[in-house]
């Protein structure tokens, strides 16, 4: 096993959508071969990094020099390795300022024409993702390190009261469940014995559904102790959750139809809403 590593100069400044086209080939090419990596972008210039068996390695590298896509393309290193330092990615992306690139260029006395020491590069950009990567991952609306130790002390309790709200979370989820058997239980034994009519299957699927909401709340007060961000999407579904609860259970007989209307209105939002999330978070997932 090798790693292998470039850098290139663009041949034109490359837009979104050649971007996600190339990120999809390399990464439907590099899963295919076993070859994992990451790919910096920034000041019209790429820096790539490859892992895996030599020989595939050094074919992807191949078709990489044929690429019109970039030109001045110079080899770092080809060094022999034991274990990957990019493991879980077929390739990870970090698309850099102009100014960061620069900086980091400038900060290591490097012009942006020759590139010398170019394997100090590497390793700048290689701690500039991984710290980008833990920035990502750390929770910054409750710090634990935070320089008043009142505030600090605020955060340490808030986060105890959420790990008390998880707990009792998933005593609710046990109790569902258990309502959900005692439910069935019931309405398979009432006569007729073992079937369900109508009513029956709605309070069934009613019983079904409270769990699954219990769920998902338990997965947003999870999420406060391990991100930085609402999760938007998660609360959205939710939402279209307790109202589907709702909706098989609507008794249609005694509902005016400018509430049933409205209900439409606002589960055709919370779906379009959810759909709009999805895709962002898609086109997210390819340029970041």
């Amino acid at each position: 096993m090798i790693r292998l590593s470039y850098i290139s100069q663009a041949s034109w400044q490359l837009s979104d959508e050649e971007l996600n086209s190339l990120l999809e080939t390399c990464r439907a090419n590099n899963r295919a071969c076993d070859v994992t990596g990451v790919l910096y972008y920034g000041n019209d210039m790429f820096l790539q990094v490859l892992e895996g068996p030599q020989g595939a390695v050094e074919q992807i590298f191949r078709r990489i020099r044929k690429d019109r896509r970039h030109h001045d393309i110079h080899l770092i290193e080809k060094i022999p390795i034991d274990r990957r330092r990019f493991g879980d990615f077929n390739m990870a992306f970090s698309r850099l300022s102009n100014e960061d690139f620069q900086t980091i260029a400038q900060n290591l006395g490097v012009s942006k024409e020759l590139f010398e020491r170019q394997q100090a590069i590497i390793h700048s950009l290689t701690r500039h993702f991984r710290e980008e990567a833990r920035k990502r991952a750390e929770h910054t609306e409750l710090p634990l390190h935070h320089e008043d130790p009142l505030i600090r002390f605020l955060h340490r309790v808030i986060r105890a009261a959420v790990k008390a709200l998880a707990v009792l979370m998933t005593l609710v989820i046990l109790w569902g469940v258990a309502d959900v058997v005692w439910t069935l239980y019931n309405r398979l034994l009432a006569p007729p014995v073992g079937l369900l009519d109508l009513s029956d299957i709605f309070i069934t699927f009613g019983a079904f559904l409270a769990v699954l909401i219990a769920i998902e709340i338990f997965i947003n007060i999870t999420l406060y102790l391990r991100s930085d961000v609402i999760p938007v999407k998660l609360v959205i579904a939710t939402a279209l959750m307790a109202i589907a609860r709702k909706v098989i259970v609507f008794d249609f007989k005694k509902l005016d139809w400018p509430f049933i209307a409205a209900t439409g209105v606002v589960v055709l939002a919370l779906g379009l809403t959810y759909w709009l999330l999805h895709r962002q978070e898609k086109a997210g997932d390819n340029l970041d």
